[in-house]
């Protein structure tokens, strides 16, 4: 996470001297950071269910052509039905972060705001687009800005707006020739209501496959948004922007209705033990989801070396040094070595 305060103006020129962005899930640095910890490392710095969806390997043959028209339209047409959008507003993409990088350059040059602190990639890709870009505290206070970002819910504090307050920035957008992205990359198995069955004009809403379904390495995302709007994305990804492997196990696992209803039960009692644990570790929790949880500690930089040296890698936040994200341990081994460190 690189966020601004309130109100700060991102330009271009910051991003172009602005270091890499830090993102979970790097244990390089971490086996750097902490050379003598003991392997297998447990990565617990992003948000991805530890316990994947039980794909079958695909046919040899998806990796010998080219994906089908028809291949599209299934994953579509099961995209459609876990979102509940028409599949003539679904753009399925390499992940969403090729989204969040292709949408503002789709947009003219505007002053653009991200509802945050938030998912750092946000500002940096509207900036680099050319936009002016100001980070804001709530949806309230996006004042004049042309297009507004909102993570719902929000990472990495779990905040969530309603759909009624955001339909009705859209609509505000929508008059003065205006975009509402609203990224549901963690709504899965969150109790918000999502804006994908509604076909209101000027919103965009993004989806992420490979957190909920624990197959980040898949690299699969939707966008879901008007059908001439779509219609832009999806040329602006260009022709089989998705693998044939990616949409055969991408529509299998969409059209598991029983799968992901059971895997919202069960992290969610996962984050609940999770919470508990913190808590014991005298952390205050401050927020999360179903798939991660983020907490303030008195000596975070401690924790953090205890956690290091035992193997465990979290994500830390350079402007928040007290406070750390949580993802879920996947086994009763990592549970275990968790508990060790945090007791």
């Amino acid at each position: 996470m690189s966020e601004r305060g309130p109100g700060h103006s991102v330009w271009v020129a910051d991003l172009l001297d602005a270091a890499p962005i830090a993102h979970g899930g790097d244990l390089d640095a971490a086996r750097k950071e902490f050379p003598g910890a003991p392997e297998p490392w447990i990565d617990l710095s992003t948000g991805i269910n530890p316990v994947p969806y039980p794909c079958p390997p695909p046919e040899a043959s998806l990796f010998r052509r080219l994906p089908s028209t028809a291949d599209h339209a299934a994953l579509r047409a099961a995209a459609g039905r876990a979102y509940g959008a028409e599949p003539g507003r679904i753009v399925p993409a390499p992940g969403t972060q090729v989204l969040i990088e292709t949408i503002p350059r789709l947009v003219s040059p505007a002053a653009v705001a991200v509802v945050g602190p938030t998912y750092a990639e946000h500002a940096a890709a509207w900036a680099r687009a050319g936009h002016r870009v100001s980070t804001v505290a709530d949806v309230s206070e996006v004042g004049a800005a042309r297009v507004v970002v909102v993570v719902n819910p929000n990472n990495p504090d779990g905040r969530t707006w309603p759909a009624a307050a955001l339909l009705a920035l859209a609509g505000a957008l929508c008059a003065r020739g205006g975009l509402l992205v609203v990224d549901e990359a963690f709504a899965d198995f969150e109790p918000v209501e999502s804006l994908c069955p509604r076909p209101a004009p000027g919103i965009v809403v993004l989806r992420s496959f490979g957190k909920s379904y624990g197959l980040a390495g898949l690299r699969l995302g939707f966008a879901v948004a008007a059908p001439d709007t779509a219609r832009r994305i999806a040329a602006a990804l260009g022709p089989w922007a998705v693998s044939g492997p990616a949409l055969a196990i991408g529509r299998a696992a969409l059209d598991d209705a029983p799968w992901r209803a059971a895997a919202a039960v069960a992290r969610a009692a996962d984050a609940a033990r999770l919470d508990r644990m913190i808590r014991r570790a005298h952390g205050t929790i401050v927020g999360g989801t179903a798939l991660f949880r983020t907490a303030d500690f008195a000596d975070a930089p401690g924790l953090v070396r205890r956690l290091g040296a035992a193997g465990l890698h979290v994500r830390r936040f350079a402007e928040a040094p007290s406070r750390l994200r949580f993802g879920l341990p996947g086994d009763r081994t990592e549970w275990c070595r968790l508990s060790r460190v945090l007791r």
